[in-house]
């Protein structure tokens, strides 16, 4: 194993006095070719142009020397620490880093950022770098080749965004560009960049902070956590009365329910909802869709937690109602209006999706987009029944329940002044289906 290994940090400036000395004794130099180039590396050296960082890793486990690393910015952050430091290879490491990428991306568009969320697009993840920028109104993303700031403005298509590209930072040939979403993927990028990905209804002012007076007040003490998430109200689902024009108009006990029909159910309770948000699951990254939103209530519920919204919905009184409840609890739900099965095929790939009204027929169309979980709603138990068919038909673990629940209610009159706690009238229950992808 290499006698000394350090990790040195590079943002373009000159070396600090401990960098620069470690640089000079190595016997074993590993970095990016413009960074070999630029820096003075001792003649003697052995150099690795760096490709694959745990190819160089075997090859610093072996060698018996002083061994550098050169990386971009704070190597600690989305950077080259996280692999060398694989107990496989049994490096000990000293790390000296410089001003992160991301941190300097901020401070050239002049924005604070500890309310940011960071993301890193290496490995495959750009969906859910998207997805993290569908649901918040500042990220700022590592690109990688083939996962660059065109291809996140293509996954970001119809959602509004500013874009700040900063290419080549710290070096001669630093850029930065500002650009709005839809322009974004006309322009030919270098790679590496970052990208910092501003806007939303709950973006705020020019510094991006949040729009809610609540969290604007919590600001500035909870680094990556801006309103939404969880926000300042405490709980998995938030009472309905807190929702403005929760439910829609209820179909008459007896009567025959359109399952696709505005008016078809109103707003889930919040037990009901808590059951829902446990089954799906859903966290930053993941992209849940509502459909048969109503006023709201699930599709703000899901994104509370973090995760990218898009809720469809035919009534469009109650898309009105909709976008009122995200505004007022700070948080990004893209609104479609229309009927489920006619406006799918246009929406971008789910993690995970509820079906709150459109019965088998929507659920059978969800299911078509192959999310990882879904859950649906049924009117009825012989619709329930058909529910959980498609779900198993599918190919998915299919598993329900019927949820009741009655209140609890203070004592009145000459009991009030002791126990006596009445029983409210029950409500006449709800049918849930789920189902998740087999392993």
């Amino acid at each position: 194993m290499a006698d000394r290994i350090t990790v040195i940090g590079w943002d373009g400036t000159p070396l600090t006095e401990a960098a620069a000395a470690a640089l000079a004794a190595a016997t074993l130099v590993a970095g990016a070719p413009y960074q070999l180039k630029a820096l003075p590396v001792p003649p003697a050296a052995e150099r690795i142009a760096l490709g694959s960082i745990q190819l160089a890793a075997r090859r610093i486990a072996e060698h018996r020397g002083a061994a550098v690393v050169i990386a971009e910015g704070d190597p600690g952050f989305f950077g080259v620490v996280r692999t060398l430091r694989r107990p496989e290879y049994g490096l000990e490491l000293e790390v000296l880093p410089a001003v992160s990428s991301v941190a300097a991306a901020f401070a050239r568009a002049g924005m604070p950022w500890e309310d940011a969320q960071v993301a890193s697009a290496h490995g495959g993840r750009l969906r859910r770098a998207a997805n993290l920028c569908r649901a918040h109104p500042k990220v700022a993303v590592l690109t990688a080749p083939g996962a660059g700031p065109a291809e996140l403005a293509l996954m970001l298509r119809g959602v509004h965004r500013t874009f700040v590209v900063c290419e080549a930072l710290g070096t001669p040939d630093e850029d930065v560009t500002v650009l709005t979403s839809d322009r974004v993927a006309d322009h030919i990028w270098r790679d590496p960049s970052v990208v910092l990905v501003i806007g939303g209804s709950s973006a705020g002012g020019p510094g991006g902070g949040p729009a809610n007076g609540a969290a604007g007040e919590a600001a500035g003490w909870l680094a990556g956590r801006p309103v939404g998430y969880p926000g300042p109200d405490r709980g998995w689902a938030l009472p309905t009365d807190t929702y403005t024009g929760t439910g829609r108009t209820p179909t008459p006990p007896g009567a025959p329910a359109d399952p696709g029909a505005p008016g078809a159910t109103d707003t889930l309770p919040a037990h009901v909802r808590a059951l829902v948000l446990a089954r799906l699951g859903a966290r930053p990254g993941d992209l849940v869709w509502t459909v048969g939103a109503g006023s709201g209530a699930l599709a703000v519920d899901a994104a509370r937690f973090g995760a990218a919204v898009v809720a469809v919905e035919a009534d469009r009184s109650a898309c009105a109602r909709l976008a009122v409840n995200a505004r007022r609890y700070g948080v990004e739900v893209e609104i479609v209006h229309g009927r489920g099965p006619d406006v799918l095929g246009e929406l971008p790939e789910p993690d995970a999706a509820v079906v709150e009204t459109g019965g088998p027929e929507a659920v059978r169309a969800v299911l078509s987009r192959r999310p990882e979980r879904i859950v649906a709603v049924a009117r009825t138990l012989a619709e329930a029944e058909e529910v959980r068919r498609v779900i198993a038909a599918a190919g998915y673990r299919a598993d329900g329940a019927l949820l009741q629940s009655a209140p609890l209610l203070p004592p009145t009159g000459a009991a009030a002044d002791g126990p006596g706690l009445r029983l409210g009238m029950g409500d006449p229950g709800t049918f849930l289906l789920w189902g998740a992808q087999k392993p």
